[in-house]
């Protein structure tokens, strides 16, 4: 196996979609977000990700999402579109659409609700990856799918020339570190708190909910981790814990406390789309200051 491939960078933003307060998809503050965080240290974007509200936004909006995206961060960073859903055929038809607006890669979710075998899984990802000619993340994250893509599944999958990658969010650690051990898969930390664990052992590096907020701050642990200061990296990712919890632990999905933060700091989102609902006063108030005290640390 190789610990150095990262087909889309070490440091990606699952990136908000922002709307209008309206409800429509804001597509010049998609690409002022966009400008930002690739200018504060982001390698790539994920569009279209849980934290982008994909399961509301139509076929429609998440093409139009990757094509302005692409327009306003040209080549700096990479960027992948969700495409997954818990119907192949539609998935299909949306990595054929990404691939068609500037997408570099396809983020796939297990499908959801319907909860199928690990064989059917399988099949479902090998179609998707044979549709289009963009190279393939699987998005393991069975607290939200219902359904996890086994250790022995990726590995066999691993096979496939255009599945390359792993968002995880499975909180199987060793699972993770036996997949990394015998394919040459990159795997991508889905949950901030694993962010410096799971690059420690190997992987490619993140995709991360908090980066929307502060992305130069998550970077600069990899940064250290890779300049071999490992207690500084430690240190790094230790002071960011009260605001991965507080925006990724607190009942809250992270798109809620991702777009409250925004609206707060002057910054293109707009409201989430039900059945989400936005972040009461005092949640709002709670991130404010979480957010406040990290930025003054030093």
């Amino acid at each position: 196996m190789t610990t150095t491939s990262r087909p889309f960078g070490r440091a990606l933003c699952a990136m908000i979609t922002p709307f209008t307060d309206a409800g429509a998809l804001d597509l010049d503050g998609a690409q002022q977000l966009a400008d930002r965080l690739v200018a504060q240290g982001c390698d790539g974007l994920v569009l279209s990700g849980t934290t982008g509200e994909s399961p509301t936004t139509t076929d429609a909006e998440k093409a139009a999402l990757v094509t302005a995206v692409r327009e306003a961060v040209g080549e700096r960073a990479s960027i992948v579109a969700g495409v997954g859903t818990f119907d192949t055929r539609h998935t299909v038809e949306l990595a054929l659409a990404a691939e068609k607006a500037g997408a570099d890669g396809l983020l796939v979710v297990s499908p959801y609700y319907s909860r199928p075998p690990q064989d059917a899984l399988e099949a479902h990802f090998r179609e998707v990856a044979d549709a289009s000619g963009l190279p393939l993340v699987l998005y393991d994250i069975p607290g939200r799918t219902g359904t996890r893509i086994e250790p022995d599944t990726m590995i066999r999958l691993a096979g496939h020339p255009r599945i390359v990658a792993v968002k995880d969010c499975s909180y199987d650690f060793l699972g993770a570190q036996k997949v990394m051990d015998r394919t040459e898969l990159a795997y991508y930390a889905g949950c901030d708190e694993h962010n410096l664990a799971l690059y420690a052992v190997g992987a490619a590096g993140y995709i991360s909910t908090v980066a929307n907020v502060v992305p130069a701050r998550l970077r600069a642990v990899l940064d250290a981790f890779e300049a071999g200061d490992t207690p500084v990296s430690a240190r790094l990712q230790q002071r960011a814990t009260p605001l991965i919890e507080s925006m990724m632990s607190a009942g809250q999905p992270g798109a809620v406390t991702v777009k409250a933060l925004l609206t707060s700091l002057g910054l293109p989102a707009g409201p989430v789309r039900a059945p989400l609902r936005p972040a009461d006063r005092d949640t709002v108030d709670g991130l404010l200051a979480t957010y406040e005290q990290f930025m003054a640390a030093a």
